[in-house]
C-alpha cells in the first residue's frame, strides 16, 4: 500500500489535491494496448480511491482484463503541479451506492445539480463502483 509523506511539500500538496480536486483522469489500457483516459469523479479515503462508473463502459472491460491503471490530476496552466498515481483498479462489489457515502455526495453536490439530476438519479446511472489502490506516486 502506498504511503504518501505529508511532511514533504509535494506529499502535502498531493494529499490536499486528492481530497479537494473534483476531476481526475483514469487511464486504462484496451485489448490493443491503447491507453484510454477518462475523466472521472473520485473520493480519496486515505488509502484508496472510490470511483463510480456507468455500466458497459470501455474502462470496465479494460480493468477486468488489465487492472493496472494510472490516475492523473490536472496540471496547472504551465504544466506544473503534476500528481500521477499508478496502481490497480477493480470493480468493488462491496461498495455501497454513492448515495450512502455522504462524503461523496457532499463533494459532488453542486456538480450533480449542474447535471440536472439528484444524487439518487446519479446513483442509478453511475452504479458500478470501482476501487483504485495506488502503488506509486510521482509528480512535482
Amino acid at each position: 500500500m502506498l504511503r504518501i509523506d505529508a511532511t514533504t511539500e509535494f506529499g502535502a500538496r498531493a494529499l490536499r489535491r486528492l481530497r479537494e480536486d473534483e476531476v481526475a483522469w483514469l487511464t486504462t489500457v484496451d485489448e490493443r494496448g491503447v491507453p484510454l483516459p477518462s475523466p472521472i469523479w473520485f473520493l480519496w479515503d486515505g488509502e484508496t480511491i472510490l470511483i463510480y462508473s456507468q455500466p458497459d463502459k470501455p474502462k470496465l472491460r479494460n480493468i477486468a482484463s488489465r487492472p493496472q491503471v494510472s490516475l492523473n490530476l490536472d496540471s496547472g496552466v504551465d504544466g506544473e503541479n503534476i500528481v500521477i498515481l499508478t496502481g490497480a483498479a477493480r470493480i468493488d462489489t462491496d461498495a455501497p451506492p454513492l448515495t450512502e457515502i455522504s462524503a461523496y455526495v457532499e463533494k459532488y453536490r453542486s456538480g450533480i445539480q449542474r447535471l440536472g439530476i439528484t444524487p439518487e438519479g446519479m446513483a442509478q446511472e453511475f452504479n458500478v463502483p470501482l476501487r483504485f489502490t495506488p502503488e506509486r506516486l510521482r509528480g512535482h
